[in-house]
């Protein structure tokens, strides 16, 4: 019988179906930006190739072509009952995730990972800020995420695939001496990973290392395909740190041509949330308002998000309908908030709608309760999901706000407590 590249067992008989889809497998683990592409090859050298159809289902749906996974999903089912037991597992698991049922998914993901704990492509939806731990709304998600991939440590230690989302997890509890290890091995194995390309990114964001971040930034993108899922959010890391080192014409450059509606490429939720950040973080680091930019970004997101319920992007959403003024729009998300948290159908709870609130205080130049807001809110940001450096977003409000309402002792402060990360805090004023 043919294996992958961890070893194990597939039901195929063609050597060109099962080398398309260790490839198109790679692909995904990586973000590569030919996965689809491969996988498409490796169903069509064996159409009944049922871990290549559940495979495809998943790259497909990363970049949200949701009917075009459905049917690989839905192809993949049908074909399960003629596999081994442990593929049937893995279709399992992975089809779950992608039916809606996370809570089932994550299940199914631990049950299979500990018969099988080299099955990567298992693991992959439960790693990460956006997996099934990191959207689960829980507050010990960070070092529920390390201890998950601690169990499979023993097994991968010395695969690049797992060196990569380990060094992520590290970086977010703050060990990131540890991370740098790791995402250095991992980047030595697989340079051209562009997840891993996005964490050694964050680890240098952590350590406060901006200018070795752009640098690298600058030399690792040109290469990548402007359709690899990672185009948009890494093309937001480096309009960041050019926005932090002050390289401003650089850094709207990048945005508008590579993060904003029109111009970026990348899953809605990238484009959704990268976009509103960049254009508030700008403001808050003392970038004057384009408000026809917020304008196309508030039409975007209710496009793509017309109802709430995926807390990372519902915050986004409200913020940009606070920053272009839309009232209205802003009113109907803070109600299906408010449902949603009293129905006890929303895994991140009230902290949603709190933060929400404290945008709007903030927008309105309401300096204390913006504060009050957000000091209690602070705390509870992590069940919104996103990275650290994306929830910055909620601390460097926080940090403008103490400035306008004369604390800077208070600003200087909070940053201070920070004792596990030192990112730079680009907040005009900060400085004085």
């Amino acid at each position: 019988m043919l294996a992958d590249r961890y070893g194990l067992d597939l039901t195929t008989s063609s050597s060109a179906a099962r080398d398309a889809y260790v490839a198109g497998c790679d692909g995904v683990l990586a973000a590569a930006g030919n996965e689809i592409a491969d996988l498409t090859r490796a169903v069509e050298q064996d159409p009944n190739f049922a871990l290549g159809h559940v495979a495809l289902g998943r790259a497909q749906f990363l970049v949200a072509n949701v009917a075009e996974a459905r049917k690989a999903v839905a192809r993949a089912r049908e074909l399960a009952p003629g596999t081994t037991a442990r593929e049937q597992s893995h279709i399992n698991a992975l089809c779950l995730g992608m039916e809606g049922k996370p809570v089932e998914a994550l299940a199914a993901t631990r049950a299979h990972l500990a018969a099988h704990p080299r099955d990567a492509m298992v693991a992959a939806p439960a790693t990460g800020v956006f997996g099934l731990i990191g959207f689960s709304g829980r507050t010990g998600r960070e070092p529920e995420q390390v201890e998950f991939l601690e169990v499979l440590r023993p097994h991968l230690a010395d695969d690049w695939w797992f060196q990569m989302v380990y060094a992520f997890g590290l970086e977010e509890i703050g060990r990131l001496a540890e991370a740098q290890v790791q995402i250095e091995r991992s980047m030595a194995a697989n340079p051209r990973s562009a997840h891993g390309a996005h964490i050694k990114a964050h680890v240098l964001y952590e350590m406060g290392e901006d200018r070795a971040a752009l640098a690298y930034l600058r030399q690792w993108m040109p290469a990548y395909p402007r359709d690899g899922l990672m185009h948009c959010h890494i093309s937001w890391h480096v309009a960041m740190f050019a926005l932090t080192l002050g390289e401003v014409d650089e850094a709207w450059r990048v945005y508008q041509q590579q993060v904003h509606p029109g111009g970026s490429w990348g899953p809605f939720i990238n484009t959704t949330t990268d976009a509103v950040a960049f254009l508030w973080r700008a403001e808050l680091a003392g970038q004057q308002r384009r408000p026809q930019l917020w304008s196309e970004v508030r039409d975007y997101v209710l496009r793509f998000f017309p109802k709430a319920g995926l807390a990372f992007a519902d915050v986004h959403c409200a913020l940009a309908c606070i920053a272009s003024g839309d009232t209205a729009s802003l009113a109907r998300i803070v109600q299906e908030l408010q449902e949603r948290v009293a129905s006890g159908r929303y895994p991140a709870g009230s902290v949603v709608p709190q933060l929400v609130s404290g945008f709007a205080a903030y927008e309105k130049g309401a300096w204390r309760e913006a504060i009050g807001i957000f000091e209690t809110a602070l705390a509870e940001t992590v069940r919104i999901g996103g990275s650290r450096a994306q929830r910055d977003l909620a601390e460097h409000t926080l940090v403008a706000a103490y400035l306008k309402d004369g604390r800077l002792a208070q600003a200087r402060k909070l940053i201070a407590a920070r004792a596990d990360r030192h990112p730079s805090v680009p907040v005009a004023g900060l400085a004085a």
